[in-house]
């Protein structure tokens, strides 16, 4: 049976060092890091999505701004406050919550951010800092999947991982992440022909390609390192929901060496990564040392 990678508990540690790295920043240069997040509309999970960062941001001891307006709000004056925070000294981070309205062009507002406040990592200039291995701030969730990678198999050199799933958010700057740490990367995705056969050959294989239990587990190699992206909430039989990502993981964990679960794999990363990247930019911003913890 494979070793749970327990997400959860990796994430309470990466907030608490964070935490430490927030009270030297105090201490030493009196700098509080700070995090804009900015949500427009009433979408219920990007609600409670925004209030738990708020908390954690908080908790981190960083300053939390929250700027809420409603959906009828023009893409101009949208861009206008990003400008605000871009030109706010206050604020070393901004995260423009997605997704956004229909008369709002994402990809317009998302190129309006300050590329060093772009905690988010989605901006070009950050995508092109981390093809071609400049400094520069990564999007969360593959961030937190390669710690999690290097926290479970320790030197990734060498090792054959296979990414299903070409997204801009996850496939794409994951395959960047790897060839970083000197792996062997292939992108396959729904329309790869004989995925099953790409799948087995990967000591590490990535899943996030947004379909349930796509990934069975007689493709996976023996011993393989699985992690989990997706995110998907089916039916029970008893008429009640539940969380199950884009590998069946019963049959997985019988196969894998290690695997995330769904919930409590992937998820909790995203949000102390983003608070991680926030004290990164923040010490780019001030030009001092990111402190050890």
């Amino acid at each position: 049976m494979a070793e749970i990678i327990d997400g959860k508990a990796f994430a309470a540690g990466l907030r608490e060092r964070v935490g430490k790295q927030v009270a030297a920043l105090k201490s030493q240069h009196d700098i509080t890091p700070g995090l804009a997040v900015v949500l427009v509309g009433e979408n219920p999970a990007s609600e409670v999505y925004v209030r738990n960062k708020g908390k954690q941001t908080r908790e981190a001891g960083m300053e939390s701004y929250e700027y809420k307006r409603d959906a009828s709000i023009s893409e101009r004056e949208l861009l206008d406050l990003v400008e605000e925070l871009n030109s706010d000294d206050k604020v070393n981070g901004i995260l423009v919550q997605l997704p956004l309205p229909d008369h709002i062009e994402s990809d317009k507002v998302l190129a309006a951010i300050n590329p060093d406040k772009d905690v988010d990592g989605f901006h070009t200039v950050n995508v092109g800092r981390l093809w071609t291995g400049l400094p520069g701030l990564v999007p969360c969730t593959p961030l937190g999947c390669k710690m999690l990678l290097k926290d479970q198999l320790g030197d990734l050199s060498g090792k054959h991982a296979v990414i299903v799933g070409r997204s801009n958010i996850v496939g794409k700057p994951m395959a960047a992440l790897l060839l970083r740490e000197n792996c062997t990367v292939e992108i396959a995705h729904s329309r790869t022909k004989d995925l099953e056969s790409e799948v087995r050959r990967a000591d590490i294989v990535i899943a996030a390609v947004g379909r349930r239990e796509m990934i069975k587990g007689d493709w996976l190699k023996e011993g393989a390192t699985v992690i989990d992206v997706g995110i998907n909430r089916i039916e029970k039989e008893d008429g009640k929901t539940k969380l199950v990502g884009d590998v069946e993981f019963e049959s997985a964990e019988k196969v894998a060496g290690a695997i995330t679960p769904v919930p409590g794999g992937v998820g909790p990363m995203t949000i102390a990564c983003l608070l991680n990247n926030t004290v990164e930019a923040t010490c780019l911003q001030r030009g001092v040392d990111v402190p050890q913890a």
